[in-house]
């Protein structure tokens, strides 16, 4: 299942030569950059343009496999926020502190998964307000919504809002979030959608914290994307490109012309990749950048020296099995 993950986020995210460049002149303004976000103010990185982003998935459970990495790649890509990092960690409170501390100061836009929820292992929302010295404090709007929108379980069909129940301690104990009492409220928590409850703490002005069911993480982060857009590097929220080239020739076989297209092409912003496919017959060559009318531009040459074809999705002519 990992393997599939990184797959697909290495396809959606895989960073363009303007924010990945990592010569000896670049490195200084790297670490200039990361300098400066480590002094920001949680206001600063609220509102400055995003570039970068991080996820941190949250959860002994989902150590077995399943995450939510693919759909943050493909909301980043689609955006062009440059996905820069994905990691995944247990219910573990010092590994939780030290790695947001790390992302927020590293990356523009940073959302966590998982650990939300009402039960003693899930930690995520004390572990991050520990990790920005904030407290846990009880969101009154966030609790009507819950009482408003919440179904009726089946499992407590006597439970009474109104009764300090371990039920009620443990239903809020999902809308207990760190807050900065210092800085707007408005800022620090959002409801992406409107037909749920769950709110979405916004941390040091750029870690997002989400659920790990994947229907409400889904949701509410797509629900986010008007509040990203105007603060995107393309405000229009285009995003990034990507056409897929199927070759039935080995990797060593178009080595040194894809090196030579590469060499071409980034001064315009495009990357080129190439990805074999392992007991497949077809590798897939890929282009991705911003700008479509040139990506097109480049179509017919590379389909001609690769003997390729594009493809909407990778695999779609594979040959059947016989």
């Amino acid at each position: 299942m990992f393997s599939r993950l990184s797959q697909v986020a290495r396809h959606f995210s895989r960073p363009l030569p303007n924010y990945a460049h990592t010569s000896a002149a670049a490195v200084p303004s790297i670490a200039n950059r990361i300098m400066s976000s480590s002094s920001a103010t949680a206001d600063e990185r609220n509102t400055r343009t995003i570039h970068t982003a991080a996820c941190l998935i949250i959860g002994d459970e989902v150590l077995g496999g399943k995450t939510n990495s693919a759909y943050m790649a493909k909301f980043c890509f689609g955006l062009g926020m440059n996905l820069k990092r994905i990691e995944v960690i247990g219910d573990e409170e010092s590994e939780i502190v030290e790695a947001v501390q790390r992302m927020s100061t590293n990356y523009d836009f940073v959302v966590t998964s998982g650990g939300i929820g009402p039960t003693h292992d899930d930690i995520t929302y004390q572990s991050i307000g520990k990790a920005f010295n904030l407290p846990l404090v009880f969101h009154e709007e966030a609790y009507e919504k819950m009482k408003k929108l919440s179904k009726t379980n089946l499992k407590q069909p006597n439970f009474n809002w109104d009764e300090d129940s371990p039920g009620r301690k443990a239903k809020i104990r999902m809308i207990e979030l760190p807050t900065d009492k210092s800085r707007d409220a408005k800022q620090q928590v959002i409801f992406p959608a409107e037909d749920l409850w769950v709110p979405v703490a916004c941390v040091n002005g750029n870690v997002h914290i989400l659920p790990g069911v994947p229907r409400l993480f889904e949701k509410l982060l797509d629900g986010m994307k008007p509040h990203l857009l105007p603060r995107l590097t393309d405000p229009e929220g285009k995003g990034i490109h990507r056409v897929l080239i199927s070759t039935p020739l080995s990797e060593s076989s178009v080595a040194t012309y894809l090196t030579e297209l590469a060499a071409k092409v980034e001064p315009n912003g495009v990357k080129v990749g190439s990805y074999p496919r392992w007991g497949k017959k077809r590798n897939t060559v890929t282009l991705v950048g911003r700008d479509q009318a040139y990506l097109d531009s480049l179509v017919d040459e590379v389909v001609k020296n690769v003997e390729g074809r594009v493809v909407k999705v990778e695999g779609e002519d594979d040959e059947p099995d016989a």
